[in-house]
């Protein structure tokens, strides 16, 4: 019965129902590339020539893949570890310049009333008022390599893949979140909702197809997008290589988007090891960031009532 069950027979001597064996994406992977989600004003079309690949990698190799913004007098970038893999993203021999494929201008389709609301293309506007005005990622709620669809970041770009015959766990370098899709579930309401929301997953052949909803209540902005509790992310997982896996993904959500956006990805196998990332050792230091948003009112409070006394 035990060498049964390492050749995946039941008990009648039947193959226990379940992926074929090309369909094994267990292991680290990492989507470490340059391309980012959206296109940058550098390139023009999805596919980059070889002399435009050329012109945007050489001065970002220095930093792995980050260019030394001109206002870090502290040297905090040159300081950090930048881990963005080999260059622009390569798929079947195409240079990519952005993960999105569709729209065809590679950038996210905003409704133009949600891009006013969140000042989309505008100057970011920093709240240092309570906790909940920071960023999900700054409090290591959310991260690029997790929850749906899967992104790349400046470091922290391996993932782990865990598969058995009812449940796929993704588990993401950063802030180690570990996202259960469970096989063959239906996809329903689920309360409460979630960061990362609910995932479900299906076989299609070689490809796992999973599909993510159920994301928390009101409006996410995470990995340089925003989710809503009625947004749905279909993504494809296919093994196309030894080495290598084909993402698919796409995001529908009419409440803030004018169009379901599309992407393609891949993902490198990797043999080094994942370990733990601790994001803020707890979030401790969201109470200092705070604090010093205190300070910095009370400095400009009084330098306004000295100068009022002057005059």
């Amino acid at each position: 019965m035990i060498l049964g069950a390492a050749l995946g027979l039941t008990a009648t001597g039947a193959v226990a129902a379940g992926p074929p064996p090309q369909a094994d994406l267990t292991g680290t992977w990492s989507n470490a590339w340059y391309t980012q989600l959206q296109r940058p004003k550098e390139f023009k079309a999805l596919i980059a020539t070889p002399e435009e690949a050329e012109a945007y990698e050489a001065p970002r190799r220095a930093l792995n893949g980050m260019i030394v913004a001109k206002d870090d007098v502290l040297g905090q970038e040159e300081a950090e570890f930048n881990d963005m893999g080999p260059g622009l993203a390569r798929i079947r021999g195409e240079i990519r310049s952005s993960w999105i494929t569709e729209p065809a201008d590679g950038r996210i389709p905003w409704r133009e009333d949600v891009k006013t609301a969140l000042r989309i293309g505008q100057p970011r506007v920093e709240a240092y008022d309570h906790v909940e005005q920071r960023p999900s990622d700054e409090r290591c709620l959310t991260a690029r390599g997790a929850g749906a669809p899967i992104l790349n970041s400046p470091d922290t770009n391996f993932i782990q893949v865990v598969q058995t015959a009812d449940h796929v766990v993704i588990v993401s370098e950063k802030n180690h979140d570990a996202r259960i899709v469970r096989l063959g579930a239906a996809i329903g309401p689920v309360a409460p909702g979630g960061w990362m929301g609910a995932s479900v997953g299906r076989w299609e052949g070689a490809t796992l197809v999973v599909t993510t909803s159920g994301f928390r209540p009101g409006l996410t902005r995470t990995n340089g997008y925003t989710v809503s509790d009625k947004t749905r992310v279909t993504e494809r997982f296919t093994r196309t290589g030894p080495r290598e896996i084909t993402y698919l993904f796409e995001v529908e959500d009419p409440t803030l988007y004018t169009q379901v956006w599309r992407g393609e990805m891949v993902f490198r196998k990797e043999e080094a090891a994942m370990y733990e990332y601790a994001c803020h050792e707890g979030n401790y230091a969201l109470p200092s960031i705070l604090a010093g948003a205190r300070q910095a009112e009370q400095a400009a409070a009084t330098a306004a009532a000295g100068t009022t006394t002057a005059k």
